[in-house]
């Protein structure tokens, strides 16, 4: 599924636009019937020349999970259609975004009674390394990506709530267009836990593209 929500400043080719696709889509879902476009979005895309696109901003949340780098891919493969560099560049630049969860200084023991211990300074070092040898590995395979696309793109690290922090960047950021990948929640998780995807499309200042993966790469998340 494939959602564009909100309109604010976007290219031509997404502004106002809403779909619901299947990855990949069956003919009879994509409008033309056998042989049309993989998607309205890239159908558009194809159509308009480079040199009559506004330049566009555009911020993907990516993590350890496969959904999001299968939204990367999505997006790279159908929103830069440039066959160089320098055309992919006019068409726009690619924020790679991952939002580490902040470290909880203090543990509370199963069951009942139990006092809550701090954890030491080592242990706070040892974690934050970790997350940032973590974070370098998921953006350096986000910026291996838009080269081997031949798209320009920069890398952001930020800690907090995921939702909250990843809204606040593409506002602060003046972004054009949010990517971000469905992890497939059920619905009992959903109703309970939420989902990033979900509080962003609400939320954010700017159009929201959300990509659900196939099957095979949901289970891999």
């Amino acid at each position: 599924m494939i959602l564009v929500r909100r309109s604010c400043n976007l290219p031509q080719r997404l502004n106002d636009t809403n779909m619901d696709l299947t990855t990949p889509p069956a003919a009879a879902d994509v409008p033309g019937g056998e042989g049309a476009e993989e998607s309205t979005v890239a159908g558009m895309a194809k159509q308009q020349p480079v040199s009559e696109m506004r330049k566009m901003e555009m911020m993907v949340a990516v993590d350890d999970s496969e959904g999001s780098f299968y939204a990367l891919g999505w997006a790279l493969d159908h929103l830069f259609r440039g066959r160089t560099l320098e055309e992919n560049d006019r068409l726009g630049r690619v924020t790679a975004v991952h939002v580490q969860e902040p470290f909880q200084h203090y543990l509370f023991p199963a069951g009942p009674g139990g006092t809550a211990f701090y954890a030491s300074s080592a242990v706070i070092e040892s974690v934050k390394k970790a997350q940032e040898e973590n974070s370098a590995i998921i953006l350096s395979r986000a910026l291996q990506m838009c080269r081997e696309k031949m798209v320009k793109a920069q890398t952001l690290i930020m800690t907090g709530d995921p939702k909250d922090m990843i809204c606040r960047a593409t506002e602060e950021m003046h972004v054009d267009l949010l990517v971000i990948g469905s992890r497939g929640l059920g619905k009992i998780k959903r109703a309970f836990l939420g989902s990033v995807s979900d509080y962003c499309a609400h939320h954010s200042k700017c159009p929201v593209l959300i990509v659900k993966p196939p099957k095979e790469v949901d289970k891999q998340a």
